[in-house]
């Protein structure tokens, strides 16, 4: 197999000695946390499940509080709960929680990712303050007394979205990927529909968070070196856990001589630890993330998490036949297909091009 191998020592290595002992004290919050935890769980006094409820909530607040200040010393990595008004903090909080439940069955899960993505763009560029604007005059379907037009004015952003291309890590990062080049289409004063690069990469589960390898298996990965020079790469993955899928795709693309323009990462949830990995690790990269989550477990999943975002939005695989990249687009159905009809041509032509 043609393949590039990361390990986890190596994406270790990025991290200072600030970060590693601001990730020590995360832990040990997290730790008391998980104490509350198994009160809760196994706890049949009502007195004692308030007392505990009241405990745990002090302690979120604490953790959050202490993300929050780790990220203002970071401004490379964009949490939009710290970043954006009060009164938004709502929306996105009741969002998140929904994707977290296990309650959340695959179509509402899709649902509120697609959700998410748009706060998430809106959150990197709708709120550009350029002065400049776009008109979109829009034929209504009110024809009496005359033929009816509105026209509506958005931020003029062609000038940061125009050169963009989306990078997919496949799986999980396929509909989130679309989603945001869809965003751009429609912000776009020309339409614009965003190449795609497509990577085939996957952590090996059967390590542990500090034994992990990624590997990137070239002959499953499509894409052009040359159509990634001098462009603003955008990666949207739903959960960024250790970073390394990341780190391992672009230091591989760098060291072909690519030349990004800006990269960007956008996540619905992103561990601390994986935030703080990837922007050591690359320069010029800024990561988006809707939600913050302190730590990770032994085996590298996100705690609390949301269990595995690939398998919610796409469904599971069997192991023996793993679905393709066309594969897994067929399998969205006509409602996905109709609705982001002009990404999926060009992700279907990026594939069958080569």
């Amino acid at each position: 197999m043609n393949r590039v191998v990361l390990k986890a020592q190596d994406l270790d290595g990025y991290l200072t000695e600030s970060d590693k002992a601001q990730l020590e004290r995360m832990d040990a919050l997290y730790r008391e946390a998980m104490l509350s935890f198994s009160i809760l769980s196994s706890s049949r006094s009502d007195a004692e499940r308030r007392r505990e409820e009241t405990r745990l909530i002090d302690r979120y607040n604490e953790m959050g509080a202490f993300m929050k200040e780790i990220c203002a010393a970071e401004p490379r990595v964009q949490v939009y709960s710290f970043t954006t008004p009060q009164e938004n903090h709502g929306e996105a909080s009741r969002l998140i929680a929904k994707l977290r439940d296990q309650r959340t069955q695959r179509q509402e899960f899709v649902y509120y990712t697609q959700r998410a993505y748009e706060l998430l763009f809106n959150q990197a560029w709708g709120q550009a303050k350029s002065e400049n604007k776009n008109y979109l005059i829009v034929k209504t379907p009110v024809a009496l007394p005359v033929q009816n037009f509105a026209v509506h004015k958005i931020p003029n952003i062609d000038h940061e979205i125009n050169e963009t291309v989306m990078c997919v890590m496949l799986r999980g990062a396929l509909l989130p990927s679309i989603i945001v080049s869809k965003e751009i289409q429609e912000y776009s004063s020309t339409g614009y529909v965003t190449p795609f690069a497509l990577f085939k990469i996957k952590r090996d589960d059967t390590k542990h968070e500090d034994t992990m390898e990624y590997v990137l298996d070239l002959d499953r990965s499509y894409f052009k070196p040359e159509e990634l020079d001098g462009k603003d790469l955008v990666f949207a993955d739903p959960m960024n856990a250790t970073g390394g899928s990341l780190v391992t795709v672009v230091k591989y693309i760098l060291d072909l001589g690519v030349k990004p323009r800006s990269i960007r990462f956008f996540n619905i949830i992103s561990a601390l630890k994986g935030a703080l990995r990837i922007v050591r690790a690359v320069d010029n990269m800024t990561v988006h993330t809707l939600w913050m989550d302190p730590v990770l477990n032994e085996l590298a999943y996100i705690m609390p998490g949301l269990g595995d975002a690939g398998d919610r939005i796409n469904g599971r695989d069997e192991d023996e036949t793993p679905r393709d990249i066309l594969q897994l687009i067929a399998d969205y159905g006509a409602n996905i297909a109709n609705l982001y009809r002009s990404q999926i041509r060009t992700i279907e032509e990026t594939v069958l091009r080569r």
